[in-house]
């Protein structure tokens, strides 16, 4: 006879292992199937490793323009399989807490694929590959999403020799190839090719879109394409990629065909939701445009099922996923929640941040709202120019001109990705600027750039 759990959660990344914890912490019995380490993409091959390689880089790049500040640094080099290491020896650190916390939440848990066979009189089961059988009153799904591959002519056969590589195996490189195409302007493109043009290798980026980094504020993208072009990338915009050879990556742009050459290509164009062999159809979830459908309680079509991450394809980031299962657990739990997708914070962490949450101009002006937008250079704030030697920045909050209340904040420069989680609160508050003016910000700090912005009202 099968085990019978209150939950049983599909997919051991930040979704699925934050609504074990939060399944076992609300009193429920709980299981977790997951036959890979802990983390999912985002610690494994995504959002955590790649900042360990951005900090080595930041390091590296500070220290070669350490005469700026009056420091001498002499034979500055970085030794791009010791990084490697390290991101290694982070990566398994944060796994291991993972585990720790399955075992003191008594989480139990089941390293297979699971697979959902069908529904039952207690509620759903779930066949894991040695053929053990469990059931569940409550299931969430949280399988993820994997790396798009596309059709392009000489994509496959250059994945299968190793020319071609994702998010996963780039990453992973033993060493820094000269030359690398970089099909995708998206933040794993952009990430990606500030560390290895950092490290030595000469990155072209090659992008559908006119911009990069895709709904972002079309000033921001700007600022963060110019940041990455001085460090030496190269942008090919409005160009579609026809054809990948053993050498190089064809394409179209302005009804011209353009060449260019790579030891290594890169495939950033983005990610799917993974909704095969987990037996979804066993149960008729419901499916469109390739992922779950989820309301804002996280629910499925099926009373007792929960979609969570990126296998909802909503908002594919690992802080949204979090967000999306306490608010399962929640509604299983009884407790009042919902999500809210429209103040979700998007960040890229290149060598200048770029971080933004809410309405950008253009969308606001799309919505029918009459707004004003505030503007101030990060060079206002003394901590930046102590700091950032020639750099500069923005600070761009788009306030709602009715109730002169804060929609959307915008910000590019050293700390963005820090101060966003306070434009968060502006967002989210629905407070009045005039409220936000008399709240005091420590100096000097770079925070106090959106003080000053939000003082132009």
């Amino acid at each position: 006879m099968s085990e019978l759990f209150d939950v049983i959660v599909i997919g051991g990344g930040p979704g699925g292992y934050r609504a074990a914890e939060r399944s076992a912490q609300g009193g429920k019995k709980t299981a977790i199937f997951e036959q890979r380490a802990f983390g999912g993409t985002c610690l494994n091959e995504g959002c955590v490793p790649s900042k360990t390689l951005l900090k080595s880089a930041k390091i590296y790049t500070d220290a070669r323009d350490a005469g700026l500040y009056g420091v001498s640094a002499e034979n500055v080099k970085m030794d791009h399989k010791a990084v490697i290491e390290r991101k290694n020896k982070v990566r398994k650190t944060l796994v291991s807490g993972v585990g720790a916390s399955m075992k003191a939440n008594k989480v139990t848990v089941v390293k297979q694929h699971g697979v959902i066979t069908g529904k039952t009189a207690n509620g759903f089961a779930v066949k894991a590959e040695d053929g053990t059988e469990y059931e569940c009153r409550n299931l969430i799904i949280a399988t993820g999403a994997t790396a798009i591959v596309p059709g392009i002519p000489g994509v496959k056969e250059g994945y299968e020799k190793g020319f071609v590589i994702t998010n996963k195996e780039v990453l992973d490189l033993e060493e820094v190839p000269g030359r690398m195409a970089i099909i995708g302007a998206g933040v794993i493109g952009l990430e990606m090719a500030s560390y290895y043009t950092d490290a030595g290798c000469k990155c072209t980026i090659i992008e559908l879109m006119d911009k990069v980094a895709g709904a972002m504020d079309k000033e921001l993208s700007t600022s963060l394409q110019k940041d990455l072009e001085k460090k030496g990338v190269v942008f090919h915009l409005s160009s579609k990629v026809t054809k990948v050879t053993d050498n190089a990556v064809e394409f179209e742009c302005g009804g011209k065909t353009e060449s260019v050459p790579a030891d290594k290509v890169l495939m950033a164009i983005g990610r799917k939701a993974a909704v095969d062999k987990v037996g979804l159809e066993n149960i008729g979830l419901y499916i469109e445009n390739g992922a779950v459908v989820t309301d804002e309680h996280l629910c499925t079509n099926v009373p007792g099922v929960y979609a969570i991450g990126d296998i909802n394809g909503k908002v594919m980031q690992a802080h949204t996923a979090y967000r999306e299962a306490e608010v399962a657990v929640h509604h299983m739990l009884g407790v009042r929640d919902c999500i809210r997708y429209d103040t979700i914070p998007s960040v890229v962490h290149t060598g200048s941040e770029a971080a933004a949450v809410g309405e950008t101009e253009e969308s606001a002006k799309a919505k029918g709202m009459d707004v004003k937008v505030l503007k101030l250079s990060m060079r206002y704030s003394g901590r930046f120019v102590a700091e950032n030697e020639g750099g500069d920045g923005i600070c761009k909050i788009v306030v709602n001109k009715k109730d002169r209340t804060v929609v959307g904040v915008h910000m590019f420069g050293t700390f963005a990705a820090e101060m966003i989680g306070s434009a968060i609160i502006m967002v989210e508050s629905h407070w009045p600027v005039d409220d936000f003016k008399e709240i005091v910000f420590p100096h000097p700090t770079v925070s106090e750039v959106m003080h000053d912005t939000l003082s132009l009202m």
